[in-house]
């Protein structure tokens, strides 16, 4: 039975692979649009993934022979969905302060390993009124934007990403006065958020409250980042970069709530 359920995770893992190097293939230009083949191949790759995400039973029943050993399981497995039921729980709570936005929930289907910190893939695409570029937050902030949109899936681009190109406009808040600086970087040893292009001269403090600006009109404003947790000043005492505390472990996200279009 064993042997049986390997052979098929394997079968599964190979179609897997092959499906998202077709996919990369394909990507390799992120900024034109999407065709019908790349869809239809998204398409499987997320109904693959969801139904691998629910691998429960199965561990029951291979645990039976050892009830020590499903024991154990069993706990961490109450332990994970106990902690995931809370933030689907403040996810739902969330919808309720977003009184000026359509908010959608969607779940979290993937993550590269080598760009953990880079992209997440979403159940929750075209279909579902997803459209490129729309915020995505969770109870604890913003965490990116929409960067890619297919028929029953879309791709987030996190506020960690390591890509140039990608900036966020934020203000941060130094009694009641706004500065303005730009969200670039990420310190993966300490989890800080980088935000540079403030003068020299701003005067920013420890524990002050960092939100999106509404610049640039790529996000709202007033969404929380987090809050600045150290000032430090280039080699030369031209400027100021300032590390961002968030609330949100980039690590451990399972559920995401977009912000829809205004209502």
């Amino acid at each position: 039975m064993k042997k049986k359920e390997n052979n098929k995770k394997k079968i599964i893992g190979i179609i897997v692979g092959v499906v998202c190097i077709i996919l990369i293939i394909i990507s390799i230009n992120a900024n034109r649009k999407i065709g019908k083949i790349e869809n239809i191949l998204n398409s499987i790759s997320t109904f693959i993934q969801k139904t691998e995400l629910f691998p429960i039973s199965s561990l029951k029943k291979d645990c039976k022979s050892d009830k020590t050993e499903s024991y154990t399981i069993q706990k961490n497995i109450n332990t994970s969905l106990e902690k995931e039921i809370k933030e689907l729980k403040d996810t739902l709570d969330l919808n309720h302060t977003l009184t000026e936005y359509s908010p959608i929930n969607a779940t979290i289907l993937s993550r590269n390993k080598s760009y953990w910190f880079n992209t997440i893939m979403i159940d929750k695409g075209r279909k579902d009124n997803i459209k490129k570029n729309m915020a995505v937050v969770t109870k604890n902030g913003l965490i990116g934007k929409i960067s890619k949109v297919y028929s029953n899936s879309s791709e987030i681009k996190l506020i960690t990403s390591d890509d140039i190109n990608f900036k966020v406009s934020v203000a941060i808040k130094t009694n009641e006065i706004d500065n303005y600086a730009i969200l670039n970087g990420f310190d993966k040893k300490t989890g800080y958020i980088k935000a540079s292009g403030i003068d020299k001269t701003t005067e920013i403090k420890k524990g002050d409250t960092v939100l999106t600006s509404g610049l640039g009109e790529l996000f709202p404003g007033g969404i929380y980042v987090g809050t600045v947790e150290k000032v430090l000043s280039d080699k030369y005492n031209l400027s100021k970069t300032v590390l961002i505390k968030t609330n949100q472990n980039f690590n451990d996200i399972h559920y995401v709530t977009i912000l829809g279009e205004k209502k």
